[in-house]
């Protein structure tokens, strides 16, 4: 009898349609940078952006040489079609709100102090960043 309730609410719950609602969006996002890729850092930062643009509040942590990005006088090339650096996106980023750190790794192996960065950016606390990527209510996306 206990299996064919179970049957019974399995296929009831597989027959109950489902159906999303605007409290299904998501309130946090982290991006976690990594690549050298021009592309992929610029597409990052246009993403990151435009989930702002949503109403997200976006943190973001740069890795390995992506943590360039938040060095101060860095500028990369522009990219088509805007003609904008991922520096520009991620400036425009930071000036909507978003929390930008480089990795905690990123300055002492570049040999660099904090006075290396953009006015704005901070180095990650390792336990701060592991309670951020374990946030239920947190979206993550690595590039």
């Amino acid at each position: 009898m206990k299996k064919v309730i179970t049957s019974a609410v399995m296929a009831a719950s597989l027959m109950t349609p489902v159906v999303a609602t605007a409290d299904d969006s998501v309130d946090q996002v982290v991006i976690t940078l990594t690549s050298a890729e021009q592309q992929t850092r610029g597409m990052a930062m246009v993403l990151g952006n435009a989930m702002q643009a949503k109403g997200a509040q976006v943190s973001v942590l740069l890795c390995d040489s992506a943590g360039d990005m938040a060095l101060k006088g860095h500028q990369s090339a522009p990219l088509k079609p805007k003609n904008v650096t991922p520096e520009q996106l991620l400036q425009k980023l930071m000036s909507g709100g978003a929390k930008v750190d480089v990795c905690a790794l990123y300055l002492p192996n570049k040999g660099m102090g904090m006075d290396a960065l953009l006015e704005g950016v901070g180095a990650a606390k390792p336990a701060a960043m592991a309670d951020a990527l374990m946030n239920e209510e947190a979206r993550v996306f690595n590039f």
